[in-house]
């Protein structure tokens, strides 16, 4: 990680440079914000005291980076404006070098998280923006129990009413052994999202539904589940193929038909499947899997 350390005093940058080398740091100092405008760092450790200079180009050119704010004393200019433009945070004048890598850390490991967070989410909408449904997530209300033939459906149905109305979830896979230290330690405030109820017990349903009680919560079952909670049922006819799901040749053909039709002509569409354009047109007229024009 390369530092770069923008202050005018140099018996003080020196200072700050020595420790962070010490510590593993790469580090690059300049005295003027005009130079330091053509660096290239991670993480920017910028004065604010630099008579005749103004920092506001700096904050704006690099505040995806980690800019912390060097002050001798706190006010609007020091602290508020450029914490405004894009600045994530400040330290006063004189500091333990500890107390600065405290920091360093800190919003290294937020913007990792906040990097993981985005390739996950990107991830899951990839995984899932395949599946059609009509359902307006919006429309839930919790708790609720969700019976389904199709588990996909209901992730994204439960992704998708999180991220509307800004919930937490945590997720409960009821096949994990820990899934009640799980609910029990959840906070009150996080929306749980249940799954895999069938790999539960008659005895084990009961304990479930006995610690969801006063609970927020999204539990989704492929079999019924007779239980106190709203109900609604949320199935598909046009199920995507599941890797651990076992397809008979008609939904085998379903599944290749709705997901292909508009990718390949039906001359091409009928050759991967190995059958004639004719035997597809009776598959589309029995399974009513016609193109929308």
């Amino acid at each position: 990680m390369k530092i770069i350390i923008v202050e005018n005093e140099l018996y003080l940058a020196q200072s700050i440079a020595s420790k962070l080398i010490e510590h593993g740091f790469e580090t690059e100092t300049f005295s003027t914000i005009k130079d330091a405008m053509k660096s290239s760092g991670d993480v920017y450790l910028l004065s604010t005291n630099l008579p005749g200079q103004n920092s506001t180009p700096l904050i704006k050119k690099f505040k995806d980076k980690i800019i912390i704010l060097m002050v001798s004393y706190i006010n609007n200019d020091t602290v508020g404006e450029p914490l405004k433009l894009g600045a994530k945070d400040y330290i006063v004048k004189p500091f333990m070098i500890e107390e600065l890598l405290r920091k360093i850390e800190h919003y290294q490991e937020y913007q990792n998280l906040k990097k993981h967070t985005i390739l996950y989410q990107e991830y899951l909408q990839n995984l899932l923006q395949e599946i059609k449904t009509d359902f307006n997530p919006k429309k839930l209300t919790t708790p609720i129990v969700i019976e389904t033939n199709y588990q996909r459906l209901v992730d994204k149905i439960v992704f998708e009413y999180a991220q509307a109305h800004n919930k937490l979830l945590t997720f409960v896979p009821l096949s994990s052994e820990s899934w009640t230290e799980k609910i029990e330690e959840s906070c009150h405030e996080s929306l749980l999202y249940v799954t895999e109820t069938h790999t539960l017990k008659k005895l084990e349903r009961e304990q479930l539904l006995l610690l969801l009680k006063d609970r927020h919560f999204i539990l989704t079952t492929t079999t019924t589940l007779q239980s106190d909670f709203p109900t609604i049922v949320l199935n598909t006819d046009s199920k995507l193929y599941d890797q651990n799901e076992i397809l008979t040749i008609d939904d085998y053909v379903k599944f290749i038909v709705n997901s292909f039709q508009y990718k390949f002509p039906d001359t091409e569409l009928s050759k991967k499947l190995g059958i004639s354009r004719k035997s597809l047109w009776e598959k589309r007229k029995k399974y009513g899997l016609f193109k929308k024009k």
